[in-house]
């Protein structure tokens, strides 16, 4: 398995809509692991690590989000991968 790590930010109406619970359930659905947040100036920041294709997944559900979103832009950088176990909300 090919395990790799991303670091998204997700612009637009993405905080108050359910975008960080639905993003831990898609995540554990595709079997990564990492973290979500929401960050001061309204856009949430991901952590997701796990198998490339199903992280391209995870990657293109983000850039629509839960149907109350919605996402005008979306960065997403490969990074380091870290220790973690599951996926968190934070």
């Amino acid at each position: 398995m090919d395990i790799d790590a991303v670091h998204i930010v997700v612009c637009g109406r993405v905080q108050g809509v359910c975008y960080r619970n639905s993003a831990r359930v898609r995540a554990l659905e595709l079997k990564l692991v990492g973290w979500v947040r929401n960050c001061p100036d309204g856009t949430v920041e991901i952590h997701a690590q796990g198998d490339r294709k199903n992280l391209d997944k995870f990657i293109e559900w983000c850039g629509k989000g839960p149907p109350a979103a919605d996402v005008t832009g979306l960065d997403a950088v490969p990074v380091a991968r870290a220790g973690m176990e599951t996926f968190l909300i934070r």
